[in-house]
């Protein structure tokens, strides 16, 4: 009996060893936006546009941003680090608040059908940065206008999560509302 105690103890303790070594072991990291998927080319960036959390936030409205026509699409996804978001949120006629979450080519696709058409600068107003070690989140106020000049035709918050890997910053991402007559900016935010 004390030998089958023995070897059960054993069996056990070798049994929790493994389980407890598996889990120790590191787990792959999802890779950057620079990892293609299978039979594509990844978009790199340009190290102007990454290298700081300032040109990063320009570098994004200057991407969507020109009279009627396409957008560098490539540019703009080389921001993303792999599975970024852009999410717009909105309050219907009834007051429901609902957001759509799409990926950098959902919004590419859905967005360049209205950039076609219409001309479309946006810009900020105002960035509020906090930053620790290697992640940053940036509460931006903006403007959008149809052609350079004008007065906005929409004003409202886009909300930035960014990653630094080291080497450059990554859009993970970008939240925003857009402000409406029963909710218009704080003057707090335009500053």
């Amino acid at each position: 009996m004390k030998k089958l105690i023995a070897v059960l103890t054993l069996c056990l303790g070798l049994t929790y060893l493994y389980a407890s070594a598996q889990n120790a072991a590191p787990q792959p990291s999802p890779s950057p936006a620079t990892s293609p998927a299978p039979g594509t080319a990844a978009p790199s960036a340009r190290p102007g546009d990454v290298d700081s959390i300032d040109h990063i936030i320009a570098a994004v409205y200057d991407a969507i941003s020109g009279p009627a026509g396409p957008r560098d699409w490539d540019r703009f996804r080389g921001f993303f680090y792999t599975g970024g978001r852009l999410i717009p949120s909105r309050r219907d006629d009834k007051g429901a608040v609902t957001a759509r979450v799409s990926s950098p080519d959902e919004y590419a696709t859905r967005a360049q059908d209205f950039f076609s058409k219409e001309g479309f600068f946006e810009n900020s107003v105002a960035n509020r940065v906090e930053q620790w070690d290697h992640i940053a989140h940036v509460w931006s106020t903006y403007e959008s206008r149809h052609a350079k000049g004008e007065k906005p035709f929409a004003r409202g918050i886009n909300s930035f999560q960014l990653l630094n890997d080291g080497t450059r910053w990554w859009i993970l991402t970008i939240y925003w509302e857009s402000e409406d007559p029963s909710h218009p900016l704080p003057e707090k935010y335009l500053k």
